[in-house]
Order: C-alpha cells, then structure tokens, then sequence
C-alpha cells in the first residue's frame, strides 16, 4: 500500500507543519494547505481498497471547506487525517480471513467486511453510541453547536433522526431519456471543462461542463459562492479534475432551459475511472435522505454528520429476538438504520422503513398490552349483578327492541360487570345507534347491586340531554336522579353533595362540575364517560378516582377508524354498536355552491311550509376580519330580517349563558321558533325528531366527522330528511372530501376518509386525544404493519407480561414508551 501511494511521506508532512504552525492554511509554493490536502484526496492511489474510496473521498470534501473552519475544528480534522494515514500503513493482519479470495490483497483481506478481524477493528473504530457529537473529529464543536438546534446531542439521537423523505437518484439514464421535473444520474464523458470568476460577481467562482454519450449532449454548470473559490489554483484544479475525456457520474434534477436544452440543476459530480466503474458517491446514483432542518443548520450539515455516525451502528443490539425478526420478514435493526439513512436502493429503502415502522407500532403496543394486564390484575372492583329486578323493569317500559348489536354490546358488558376486575371498555356508535340505552343498562346494574353511577359530558347541553331522557326512564322506575353542571345553584349543589355521601342518589350526571365540586359519593360503582375523547387524561382519571377502582364505560359516538383505535384505545376492550334501529332513513346529502344557495332557501320553505324545522349552521359566533365567513350572529340577523321574515329564527351559541341556551333549545323542541341558527354547540345533545333540514354554511371547514355528527341532527323522525353542505371553496380537494358525505351514510367509513384528508389527530378534534407523535409510520398508509405488530406484541405479552425473559425488549419498551406517549395514561 506504501508503495502505492508516491507522496505517501510529503502527505505527513504537510499535516506536521500544519500542526506546528497553528492550523492556520499555510501558502506552499504552488498550493495552500488546504487545496494541497484537497487535490490529493481528489485522487485515488492506485490500489486502495474500495471501502477506503468513500472516506479518501470525504476528506477531500472537508479539506476543501477547511478555510471556513474554526481553529478548533481544523484541529480535529488535521489530527484525525494523521490518524487515518497512520492506521492505513499499518503491517496487515496476522490472521487473513480463510473466506477471502486468494487473488486479493492482504490489506483488502484485512477490510472485507465479513471478516471477524474488520468487525474488530470497526468496533474499536467506530464511535460509541452515547458519544457526545462535539467529541467526533468529523463533527467538532461548531457543527454540534448546529445539530444542537435539532435536538441531537449524542451518535444515538443522530442515527434515530430519520431523514423525512428521499430523493431517488439511483435511476440511471441516457442524456437523449432526459425528462424535465425527474431526479436522475448519467454517466457521461466530458467534452469541455471551463472555470472561471463570474464577471458579475468576483466572489462566484462557475465551472462549466460540456457532457455527452452516445445518445446526445448536455451542458451544466456548478456554482461555488465565496472567495475561497476564486483563487487561480482551486480553479485551475477543477480542470484537471475534470478534463476533456474523463469519465463522470453526474446527478441532479432535470430542469429545461429557455433554449429548450435540458441541465442538470446544483448537480453532484463524481469522477470514474472508466464507464463500467462502481459510483462511490454519497449522492450520485443513491437514494438521498432529506432531513427536517431548522434555521442556520443545512442538508450537508446533518448528512455529513450521520456519515461520520453510521459506523456506530456496530454497536446497535436488536432487541427484538432472531425468531420474531425471521417470522415477520423484519430487516436487522442496524441494516435498517444504515439503510434509512442511505439506502443502497429504494428496495433496501423500504425494507429499512417496514422494520422501523414496526418497531413503532410494536412498542406502543407492547407498553398498552402491558397496562391492560396489569389492569386485569386488580382484583378490587364492585361485582355487579348482571340481572336484576331494575333491569327487568326497564326492558317493559322501552317502546322498542333492542337491536341484535346493542343485545350483542350488552352482555359484553354485563359480562364485564361480573368480574372483580374492573371494566375498561369503549363502545363506537354511530350517530342514533342507541349508545344511551346500552349505558342505562349498565347503570341499572350498578344500582340493583347497591352502587352509585356518574355519568360525565363534555357540555352542558348534552349533559342535559341525558338527563331529560334518563329521568323520563328513571320516573318509571321510581328511581332519583340528578343534573350537576356549572349553572347549578349553590344551594342545589349542597343537595345533591349531601344525598352522594348518604346514598340516597344513586344516579348523578353532570358535566366537568362532577370533577371540580367537592363531590363524594358513598359507594362509586360505576363510570360513564361519553365522548371521552373531548376530556382531558387527568380529568376522566379524576372521576375514577371518586371511587375504589370503579368500572368504566366510555363512549363516543365519533366512529374511530381501526388503526386510530388500536393505537389510542390499544388497552381497551372496544364494542362497536354497528347496526341503526329499525326505521331510521338515510338523509340525502347535497353539496352546493353560493349560487345554489336559492334552491336551499326554497327547500326550506317547503320543509317549514309542512310543519317541519330546520338548523343553520355556521362555523364563527361573530364576524372576523380574518377570515370571510358568515358568522352565526350576523347569519341570524339577516335570515330574520331579509330571507325568512315570516318565520320565527332562533339563536344558539357557547357564548350564551346556561339559561339562554336552555331557552333557545326548549323554543325549537316546543316549535316556537322553525330555524335555529347555531354554531357546532349543536353538534350533540340537542334532539329534535320534528327537525328535517341541516343547512351547513362554509362546509369545507369541518372536518368529515364533525359534519357527519350534525347531520345526525336530523333524521330522528319518520319525516325524510336533508343535509345541505354549502361550499365556499374553489379547491378541487374541498370538493372531493365533502363529495364523500353526498356517497355514504357509514361514520366508519367516513372517519377512515377524515382521517386520510386531515391525518388522526384532527378526526378526533383535540390534541388532548393522545394520539402518538410517530416519526416514520403512518396510521393511514401502513395499516397491514400495525397489525402485525399486534400480533407480535399480543404472542410476547403471552409468554411473559413482564418482559423479563427479553431485558433489552424491555429497556427498548421504557424509552420508546415514555417517550411516544409522554408516560401518559390516556384511558
């Protein structure tokens, strides 16, 4: 190896003096320091090892931006090149690998990587991976300070910063197959090679190629800012590098000229040393890795980065078990972090992408199976009766049957009630599937066995609701119940406080007042929570905590597409309601434009005309000056004075106190008033079988759940129904998501679809939903892996809960699950 490299001493040199002087680019005869260092890793020397090819090329690139270094990281790089050259004039290896072939090198035969000995010395090599970046010679001070700005600090937090995209630059193509808009690289011969200052700008250095193959010509240029690169020698260097004949890989995006001439934009350039030589490039004809950057850090500052850490990877331990990776065809866990990286290929791309997709899904899953056994463990909750003389009763007063899939919900949780262990399920229904029977049936339960219930809703106009329709039952019953919400009076609450701690009221529903009054009950046997999506963690576990390790039910009527479900609720035992009572008609959905907005009004009219109501809903309580949308108040006003002044139009808004919205409501139940104006308040609880007209305004800024929840408005009666959906966008894809109500009637289907124009945490209309931040995976395309990372979790949590058997499954469970769910309890 000696031998073949001619300035092999000159090399160590240069590097000494430049130590002894301080680092400071010293001027040589011809060359600085730094282009001497430059040119030579611009060429490789006969006979070097292709795994050297990538590292002799990178110095080349850092000796090049050496000027701009501070002195500390000229430092580092200087004393790291001499350890580089030191190691590779070492005697080769005592111990040659009996695999390699006998026409190598000893010095290739001490590199090939499947040699034991190469491991060796790439472990002793290769930084650890709670090394600190500013302690990397390749990175120093300067540059960590920038990745700082990213949140990595250590080589593990840089090599778990996946890129947020790639660029295919693998595919190889002929200049005459050039196409505008397409990333792509061509081997091609250089015809001419120009370098030169830029006449307008002294501080803009140009080179400029002529390339061409047998299929045709190109022309492009790069472009060096900065007066480091107007120097004669750097640029008189480049035309040697890429002199008329030279073969070179050249990649980039395929942009048209004015003239119609197709270039190469900010293209990378590697020179071959034939046609049929292998691209050493960290870039060209390699699918490159895209990052999230913030200001003052760029691309190459983080790629040159995870360059210098991708040997670490050496270091990585699979927590996951050679079977379970063998069984669900997952790639090594280092393979696919050097592959996430810089993949070889789009194929290895993927394969990098399902693996760490998985362990994503696989680790939160794991650390819900966890909690949910553990759960199951407690064997402290209230047995409650599953029959009962009340639940009897109240199965003669219903005037209807219920339907096989409320029957089929309630076992299930009559089944639940039994047990010591306490119940933790969720019941999906669609708008009107009867979620509120099901629940009365579980609070009769509760209460036949001599325990209390509470059931909390996020408003008060649905809290009220279900008290309106619990004590028409209740009454029956000859059973108590009360109503505790932020209107009620200081002396009322003083009541139904005192009745809790006797016993007397066995029934409270109430709003967050049953969290926030000082509010005890003598013996909490059961919870309800409905749309427990719209609570907070801390408050629903506030309302648990009222009693000794109660039974809880929640239940949403906002259907939650699988994936979403699995990954929020993957410790619950969910029940689906998926079946409408008898009777309940489609309602026929249009979506319109402002100049549709006559056929409406006559809609409404003839509606009105025949005795029916109507609402109309809009997105804003009073006007914005930001945003031009009708707002409930000014809407209100007009549709009273100029649209339907001979009809009687109502109000209905947050903003209102308690009593006026009662007011409002009780106006619309007793057909006082035809239309109600409303915001989104409407949106539950308010339940008017008379109402057969949903007029939406601004459509298109609701998301498709929310929609499909005030569509459920109406349709309560016998009478047929309409949802008119007005659209003030021009956008195609406001368009196609609205279209999606006027085609279906499934809130499944509907919030599978919601989620896929607006990603999972909007489905559910909070971020206190506690949907996981996922780096790479993806609720919406990658549905099939998140089920096989069920079902790996579920098979582990079945031969041991606690994890011991896999210590370092189990270390990797507590650092990914505190870490993706902020060590919340979310149920």
């Amino acid at each position: 190896m000696t031998a073949d490299i001619p300035d092999w001493i000159r090399l160590e040199k240069a590097l000494e003096i430049e130590a002894q002087q301080g680092f400071s680019d010293l001027m040589g005869r011809q060359y600085r320091f730094s282009e001497f260092l430059s040119l030579t890793f611009g060429q490789f020397p006969p006979g070097i090892a292709t795994i050297e090819r990538r590292r002799w090329q990178e110095l080349a690139a850092r000796f090049a931006n050496y000027p701009s270094l501070s002195p500390d990281e000229r430092q580092h790089l200087v004393n790291h090149t001499r350890r580089y050259i030191e190691y590779l004039q070492k005697p080769p290896s005592p111990h040659p690998s009996p695999t390699s072939p006998g026409n190598k090198s000893q010095y290739q035969k001490k590199l090939h990587p499947t040699t034991p000995v190469v491991e060796e010395v790439s472990r002793r090599l290769a930084p650890k991976l709670d090394d600190q970046l500013s302690q990397l010679a390749e990175i120093g001070s300067r540059q960590a300070d920038k990745l700082a700005r990213l949140g990595l600090f250590t080589v593990r937090d840089l090599l778990f910063y996946y890129p947020r995209d790639h660029i295919d630059y693998a595919r190889q193509v002929c200049i005459r197959e050039l196409q505008p808009g397409e990333t792509v690289t061509i081997i091609a011969t250089v015809k001419s090679c120009n370098c030169f200052t830029s006449p307008k700008n002294k501080k803009l250095t140009i080179l400029e190629l002529q390339l061409r193959d047998n299929t045709g010509r190109i022309k492009i240029n790069r472009f060096f800012a900065g007066s480091r690169y107007t120097s004669r020698g750097w640029q008189e260097s480049l035309k040697r590098r890429y002199s008329p004949g030279t073969t070179l890989a050249a990649c980039g995006l395929v942009k048209q000229t004015k003239y119609n001439m197709m270039t190469l934009e900010e293209p990378e350039l590697e020179v071959l040393a034939g046609p049929g030589d292998a691209i050493e490039s960290l870039t060209i004809g390699r699918v490159v890795p895209i990052y999230s950057l913030t200001e003052g850090v760029v691309a190459n500052v983080v790629r040159n980065a995870v360059i210098a850490c991708l040997p670490a990877t050496i270091n990585l331990k699979d927590p996951l078990p050679h079977g379970l990776r063998e069984k669900y065809r997952l790639m090594e866990l280092k393979d696919a972090i050097q592959n996430i990286h810089f993949p070889k290929d789009n194929e290895y791309l993927q394969a990098a992408r399902r693996r760490l997709v998985f362990d994503e899904f696989f680790y939160l899953q794991l650390g819900l199976l966890q909690r949910q056994q553990k759960a199951k463990q407690i064997q402290t909750s209230a047995i409650l009766a599953p029959k009962g003389e009340l639940i009897d009763r109240f199965y003669e007063i219903l005037p209807f049957q219920l339907t096989g899939a409320q029957q089929r919900v309630v076992n299930e949780i009559l089944n639940d009630l039994q047990k010591p262990t306490p119940m933790n399920r969720l019941v999906q229904g669609d708008v009107g599937s009867g979620k509120t029977v099901v629940a009365v049936i579980a609070t009769l339960a509760a209460i036949q066995s001599g325990y209390q219930a509470a059931l909390m809703a996020p408003t008060e106009v649905l809290a009220e609701q279900h008290y309106r329709k619990l004590v028409s039952w209740f009454n029956l019953l000859h059973l108590p119940v009360e109503l505790l919400t932020g209107s009620t009076r200081a002396a009322k609450r003083r009541e139904i406080h005192a009745q809790l701690e006797t016993g007397q009221l066995p029934l409270l529903v109430g709003t967050h007042a049953l969290i926030q009054d000082p509010v005890n009950f003598q013996q909490l046997g059961l919870v309800v929570i409905d749309e427990q999506h719209r609570f907070g963690v801390e408050q629903r576990a506030k309302l648990q905590q009222k009693g000794i390790q109660p039974h809880v039910l929640t239940m949403t009527a906002t259907p939650i597409p699988r994936t979403l479900a699995l990954t929020i609720h993957g410790d619950l035992d969910v029940s689906q309601i998926d079946e409408l009572p008898p009777g309940r008609q489609a309602i026929t959905t249009t979506v319109l434009t402002n100049s549709q907005r006559p056929e409406a009004y006559d809609l409404i009219r003839r509606e009105i005309a025949q005795g029916r109501q109507v609402y109309v809903v809009l997105p804003l309580v009073e006007e914005s000056e930001k945003l031009d949308l009708r707002s409930a108040t000014e809407e209100h006003r007009k549709l009273q004075e100029s649209i339907f002044p001979e009809y009687k139009v109502g109000l209905l808004h947050g903003r209102m106190s308690s009593a006026e919205k009662d007011a409002a409501i009780s106006q619309f139940r007793q057909q006082e008033t035809h239309i109600l104006v409303s915001t989104t308040v409407v949106e539950v609880g308010v339940d008017v079988p008379n109402a057969t007209v949903m007029l939406i305004e601004h459509a298109e800024r609701f998301g498709l759940s929310q929609l499909h929840q005030l569509r459920g408005r109406v349709g309560r009666g016998a009478a047929k129904s309409y949802c008119l959906l007005m659209n003030s966008s021009r956008s195609p894809e406001a368009q196609q998501r609205l279209k999606v109500l006027e085609q279906s009637q499934d809130g499944f289907f509907i919030s599978e679809m919601d989620m896929r124009f607006r990603g999972p945490g909007e489905v559910l209309g909070t971020r206190q939903s506690g949907v996981p931040d996922f780096t790479l995976a993806s609720l919406v395309e990658d549905e099939e892996i998140l089920t096989l990372a069920r079902q790996a979790a579920e098979k582990i949590i079945e031969l041991d809960t606690t994890l011991e058997r896999w210590f370092l499954m189990k270390e990797e469970l507590k650092l990914r699950y505190t870490r993706l769910m902020g060590g919340a309890i979310l149920t």
